[in-house]
């Protein structure tokens, strides 16, 4: 199974994420210094900014890394969930970092301090180049899937707040009005910390095994009981394993003869491809029981 991130979009572009990703850590890591060099807070916010969007590059990277790794019997699903785990991580540190970000910029905007512009200037240069060869290396891939798709985005984003460092820059030679490095970390520090409570809540719904936002579980209930021969449908829960990955699992309660005349493994095909075909769910397991079946299962629930 090493080679299944071949067969699929994401995978054929392993080369391409690893190296966007390189390229956004080394900026961010070079606008933290050139924030403590220069005083400037609009380049601790860049590189914050940077590091959120980075995160989901490495996620998008991971969720092929992880797709290659076989399950085995103790992890039925391999290490897939490993990236809900990383992303939970990602955004209780960005968290901090937005936060920290918006607090140091409503401080600075009551009492600016100094900001060497020209130094502001050439770090964020130095940032909007980097963004700019991760949005060249992505921007040919990003058709391929959604991950390639957001990772894309996220670059693209961060090409836009290197811009502001630099508009901050020259605002500042010009005019000497050092706020605006403030107002423009507070901008990007805004930026961030809704993205990084979203995706925090996004991570913990699936440890939590939440039904997936987009899945309405009525309509499938609903969908299920139109197929011929099902009664009722109890014990349906639906979770995420990891992006991408929606678990069905039912009982479904189905006329007796079904058992009798060899009908019920056709009715199983009719309820997978119906799930797999309107609801994008394809990992499905049905548990066909006949009328009653349910009185007397242990701790059964609708």
């Amino acid at each position: 199974m090493s080679g299944n991130h071949g067969g699929t979009a994401t995978g054929r572009y392993r080369g391409v994420l690893a190296a966007t990703l390189v390229i956004a850590l080394v900026i961010a890591a070079v606008q933290i210094f050139g924030a403590a060099v220069t005083g400037s807070l609009a380049l601790l916010a860049d590189a914050g900014h940077v590091l959120a969007d980075s995160g989901g590059v490495g996620l998008a990277l991971g969720a092929t890394l992880l797709a290659a790794r076989a399950a085995s019997g103790r992890r039925t699903f391999g290490w897939a969930r490993a990236e809900i785990l990383a992303a939970a991580v990602n955004g209780l540190i960005l968290i901090g970092m937005g936060g920290f970000i918006v607090v140091q910029g409503i401080r600075h905007l009551i009492e600016p301090g100094e900001v060497e512009a020209g130094g502001m200037a050439i770090f964020g240069v130095v940032g909007l180049v980097g963004n700019l060869i991760g949005v060249g290396l992505l921007y040919r891939a990003r058709t391929a899937s959604l991950n390639l798709r957001g990772a894309f985005l996220e670059v693209a984003t961060d090409s836009a707040s290197s811009v502001g460092v630099l508009v901050g820059a020259l605002v500042i030679a010009l005019t000497g009005f050092t706020r605006v490095d403030a107002i423009v970390s507070l901008l990007i520090g805004v930026v961030i910390v809704p993205r990084a409570v979203k995706l925090l809540r996004e991570a913990t719904n699936v440890l939590l095994e939440a039904a997936p936002s987009d899945v309405d579980l009525d309509a499938i209930r609903a969908h299920i009981l139109e197929v011929e021969h099902v009664r009722d449908v109890h014990d349906l829960h639906v979770h995420t394993v990891t992006s991408g990955l929606p678990v069905l699992t039912a009982h479904v309660v189905v006329e007796a003869g079904c058992f009798g005349d060899g009908h019920a493994p056709q009715l199983l095909d009719r309820l997978q491809s119906a799930l797999a075909g309107q609801f994008d769910v394809e990992h499905s397991t049905f548990q066909l029981e006949p009328v009653g079946h349910a009185e007397h299962e242990f701790a059964a629930h609708a």
